[in-house]
Parts: C-alpha cells; structure tokens; sequence
C-alpha cells in the first residue's frame, strides 16, 4: 500500500445543480467507504487558489468534478496531463481560478503534485438550486465505485463500509 499522501478533493459550486457533483461524490466517498491513514477526502467547493497550501501538502491529487466533454450527459471522464483543462474547476470560467495554474504555482513554490481527475458530464450545472439533478445522483454509486476501481491501480485500497 502506497505510503504517500493523497488528497481526494470534491470541487464545485453546490448551488448550481449538478456542478457540485464532486463535492457530493467526496460526501458519498466519506460515508461508503474506509480510507488508508494516508488518504485525506476533503470539499473544497470552488476556493481554487486559496487551496495551495493543502495542494503542497500531498503527493497526490486526486480531483472529483463536472466535465464539459463530448460524451453524452452522465459520462465519467478520467483525465490526466493536459485533458486536465476539461475539468470545470480547471478552467478559469466558474471557480475562482484555473486548477491546472495553481498546480504550476505550486510547482514554482517547490512541490506540485501528481494530478488525476474523475468527472462526469453534467445534465444541468446552469440552474441555481441546491441538490443535484435525480440523474446526476442516481449516478453518484457508479462514478464512486469506477474512482475507488482506479484508486487500487495507484496503491489506494479503501474498504466498503
């Protein structure tokens, strides 16, 4: 078992529908599942910048958001390198800045971390009402179950609770 700190990180904004899926899906994550001592789960709805000093802290970054992609609503999205910029919170449109800069400014300060992102395709991130849509959390199970999946193939075993 990897001995590094991971931080699973659920970003977005929860008053626009689906777009605070990550911070649901790091919810539903926290309450299904335990975590190696090593791994930290943590909301850290749309602070951006302001999450540098955590984002220095680990090794590994591991972010649940919405993705703007191609697919069809529902989709689930797993993006490394530069695909990162797919994720809404790697964009500078809805949070307060892009992920992928804080992550070069945390490398210009001395330690940036590895980065993945689980995304799904939204069904509505426009709406302002808090609760996401009854699809986007009908699908809550199956993201979480495809992240703990992929987490196992980087050295992270959590236990179904």
């Amino acid at each position: 078992m990897s001995k590094e700190k991971v931080l699973i990180l659920g970003v977005g904004n929860i008053l626009l529908t689906d777009e605070g899926f990550g911070v649901r899906a790091v919810e539903y994550l926290e309450s299904q599942y335990r975590w190696p001592e090593n791994v930290t789960l943590m909301d850290g709805g749309t602070q951006g910048l302001m999450l540098m000093s955590i984002l220095m802290d680990c090794d590994f970054l591991v972010v649940l958001d919405v993705v703007l992609g191609r697919e069809a609503p529902g989709s689930i999205y797993l993006l490394e390198g530069e695909k990162l910029r797919q994720s809404l919170s790697f964009r500078d449109s809805m949070h307060q800045t892009d992920l992928v800069d804080t992550l070069v400014t945390c490398e210009l300060a001395g330690h940036r971390p590895r980065a993945l992102v689980f995304g799904m395709q939204p069904y509505d991130y426009k709406t302002m009402q808090v609760g996401l849509t009854p699809e986007a959390e009908a699908k809550l199970p199956e993201f979480c179950t495809k992240v703990v999946t992929e987490l196992v193939h980087h050295g992270i075993h959590a236990e179904k609770i």
